[in-house]
């Protein structure tokens, strides 16, 4: 038995070095094939993003820019943990922050204070925000990806009616923004060379840890995974999944309520009309890519940092611009179909030790006829 067990430790270990190693070597072939294609030289094209990264503005930007990404993918990354498809991120966080904005720059409480009123208040506006599509599932049966689309388009509607001058904005030349926080809402920054960190990163690492507990170590986590798994299996089992799925549509909304803020409370200090957009769709990406891991999730933020950065360098140095998008769209096809291959060959390598084993046992326990003695027959 020994044997066995430390067999398919190794065989797991083993899947779980190939799938990104396979992932890895697929996305940079066919990365230079799209390179070649276009008539550039892949391997330039190497250098510079690798020597335009190394510089420490760009690690400081690279930083900055991860965090927004990891916290989004945090929040699709719920939802996938249960097959629900919360598309609706990017509308969640953009009203969630619009939401804080307004609400700080009307009010200024001591220091800490108003830093945890304008978290709690975009993490409710996101968590109330995306609870809409989980209450109309589990009521109406409506698909989340259908009211999640409908209620980005609602958000944005919602922030461009309130931002207009005269209203909850201010003009700025060609620009409207609500009014800026206050200094007591400035949140800590990092004082590193030549841009300071966000300080928000420790918040990001703290939601990754607090989600890692508590998909794999509570009780709610075990319920939100076995109806992720099978939801008519999970009901007989006592789940409630009606509720698991309001539950996990609110926390997956109060998730996405702190993508915004690293920017608001970090850097902006106002929510404008040049407030970041599309985060949450990235964020999907970042979840495939990451494999709803925490830690996957953070190299995979940390990677498209890395690229959204050095690809204005290719830019600048003559490259298509649309080449950056292609490559993240490889990365994230690459890293789907290579752990679906390895899943399958692991599935059909342990049928095949499971047969195996079962045959191998059979050997042992049937009785070999051969060796009866024949018993000497009794005349009458």
């Amino acid at each position: 038995m020994d044997a066995i067990a430390r067999s398919a430790t190794r065989d797991k270990v083993i899947l779980a070095i190939a799938a990104p190693v396979l992932a890895i070597v697929a996305a940079i072939v066919i990365s230079s094939l799209v390179f070649l294609a276009s008539g550039e030289n892949p391997f330039r094209a190497y250098g510079i993003m690798a020597d335009y990264g190394h510089y420490s503005d760009s690690q400081v930007w690279i930083i900055n820019k991860a965090v927004p990404y990891y916290l989004s993918a945090l929040a699709v990354a719920i939802g996938f943990r249960m097959n629900l498809f919360n598309i609706g991120v990017d509308g969640q966080y953009r009203l969630a922050a619009f939401a804080a904005a307004a609400v700080g720059g009307a009010i200024a409480l001591p220091g800490a204070i108003q830093i945890i009123l304008l978290i709690v208040v975009a993490m409710l506006v996101g968590a109330i925000w995306s609870g809409i599509a989980g209450l109309l599932k589990t009521t109406r049966g409506v698909s989340e990806v259908i009211t999640t689309i409908m209620l980005n388009a609602i958000a944005a509607s919602v922030i461009g009616y309130f931002l207009q001058d005269g209203r909850l904005a201010i003009k700025d030349g060609n620009l409207l923004h609500t009014k800026f926080l206050p200094e007591s809402s400035h949140f800590f920054s990092f004082p590193t060379h030549p841009k300071p960190v966000y300080g928000f990163v420790v918040i990001a690492v703290l939601a990754g840890a607090l989600y890692w507990f508590g998909i794999n170590r509570t009780r709610f986590g075990f319920d939100l995974r076995a109806v992720g798994a099978s939801e008519p299996a999970a009901e007989a089992s006592g789940v409630s999944v009606k509720r698991m799925v309001v539950c996990s549509m609110l926390l997956s909304g109060a998730a996405a309520g702190l993508v915004g803020m690293p920017t608001l409370l970090g850097e902006s200090f106002q929510y404008g009309t040049d407030f970041p957009a599309g985060i949450g769709f990235t964020g999907i990406a970042i979840a495939l890519l990451g494999r709803n891991h925490p830690v996957g999730m953070a190299f995979g933020a940390l990677l498209w940092a890395f690229l959204d950065r050095t690809g204005s360098r290719l830019e600048f140095e003559g490259y298509a611009q649309e080449i950056v998008g292609v490559i993240q769209g490889v990365i994230v096809l690459c890293v789907v179909i290579a752990y679906e291959i390895v899943r399958r060959y692991g599935l059909r390598l342990q049928q095949r030790k499971v047969g195996e084993e079962l045959a191998a046992l059979s050997r042992t326990t049937t009785p070999d006829k051969s060796d009866k003695s024949d018993k000497p027959e009794v005349s009458a």
